[in-house]
């Protein structure tokens, strides 16, 4: 039903929505409902987690056991309704209204959506947000870089055309190595020049961080597709040098790591959901176990200037069990945790197969767990 009116949005393996280029998670809010008045045949959406972007809003459904999700891009959107404070308000639960033309180029019309908030939220706060979100138009932003990649690939394209086409000869042709080579230089040029910018003061820093992993996201995808594109011709030094970088710029960061700011009352539960998506890649690395410690330090790392304490990441962790998530983590001895795969808890568990870390042995640990 909602299929009709609202895309579906892609989750995670726990759950979380997978975000586009640039886009960063701004508020969350639990037991939403989502429908509209004035359009009947527009679905009713109950009681599902909203989560505010730069670029959508999207509407989750946590209570089944595969979650769904739709969105609703912020530039569809058309007007957003002023909050009305009225004594009736102030025992309902609260709720706020915008307009949208939905449908692929306005084909469904526009329709008047209302949320309403059954949780315990801050409408305010929330609408605030919302309103800054859809008047930055961040969305715009990953238009006009792609417009210019695909300026960048017609210039290339018409270096060999006629001199009189004037509209495609603004910018010199990459024609060759040569120009491969300045191409390049440009863009460690603007690299270098940001990395400045960012390390002049703390504040700059803080401010310049989303950007640092972005940027490291764009380089580690060109790398990625040069690698295919560019497979012959290249000795085994220099595969191992781009397979090198591109391990480094992918632990460079999370785009949008959930803060208590963003996430509100639900900040432990979703930064559970965002812990279990990120500790899968190192935890496969290391066989299929690695110490409490190691995945601190590199969630922490990956979460730039965002950094939680291992109160926060033990809380984290102790919510897995609620999801279907791949492993597990347990006390091997006082104060020594690690996460572990489901698949060898299950070997030692089920099969009695002798695993051990460092001087500890798996199988005792696990059998004073579940006593």
């Amino acid at each position: 039903m909602a299929g009709n009116w609202l895309p579906a949005a892609q989750l995670t393996g726990s759950g979380r929505p997978v975000l586009q280029p640039g886009e960063v998670e701004c508020s969350l809010l639990s037991s939403v409902d989502l429908f509209s008045e004035e359009t009947p045949s527009f679905p009713n959406l109950k009681a599902g987690l909203v989560i505010l972007t730069t670029h959508r809003l999207i509407w989750v459904q946590e209570s089944t056991t595969s979650p769904t999700a739709i969105f609703i891009p912020l530039s569809a959107i058309t007007h957003i309704f002023s909050l009305k404070k009225t004594i009736k308000s102030m025992f309902a639960s609260p709720r706020f209204r915008f307009q949208a033309s939905l449908g692929e180029k306005g084909t469904k019309g526009v329709v008047v959506i209302t949320l309403i908030l059954r949780g315990k939220s801050d409408i305010d706060s929330f609408v605030e947000k919302f309103w800054e979100a859809w008047r930055k138009k961040a969305w715009e932003d990953g238009m006009k870089s792609g417009s210019e990649a695909s300026g960048s690939v017609l210039g290339s394209g018409s270096g060999h055309g006629s001199g009189g086409d004037g509209g495609l000869a603004v910018r010199m042709p990459v024609v060759g190595v040569a120009g491969i080579l300045r191409k390049e230089q440009e863009m460690w040029e603007n690299t270098d020049k940001s990395l400045q910018e960012a390390f002049q003061d703390l504040n700059a820093l803080m401010n310049k961080a989303k950007e640092m992993v972005i940027l490291a996201e764009r380089m580690r995808s060109k790398l990625l597709s040069g690698s295919t594109s560019q497979a012959t011709g290249t000795n085994d030094e220099e595969i191992g040098t781009k397979e090198e970088m591109q391990e480094l710029l992918l632990s460079v960061g999370i785009v949008s790591p959930v803060t208590k700011e963003s996430a509100g009352a639900l900040y432990h539960q979703q930064l559970s959901r965002q812990l279990a998506d990120f500790a899968k890649i190192p935890l496969e690395r290391a066989g299929g176990m690695i110490n409490f410690i190691d995945i601190y330090c590199l969630f922490n790392r990956a979460r730039g200037t965002e950094l939680i304490s291992p109160d926060d990441l033990l809380r984290a962790c102790s919510l897995w069990e609620k999801f279907d998530v791949y492993a597990s983590l347990f006390p091997l001895h006082i104060h020594i945790y690690i996460f572990a795969s489901l698949f060898i808890l299950e070997l030692v568990l089920n099969y009695r197969v002798y695993v051990t870390w460092g001087s500890f042995q798996l199988l005792p640990c696990l059998n004073r767990k579940r006593k």
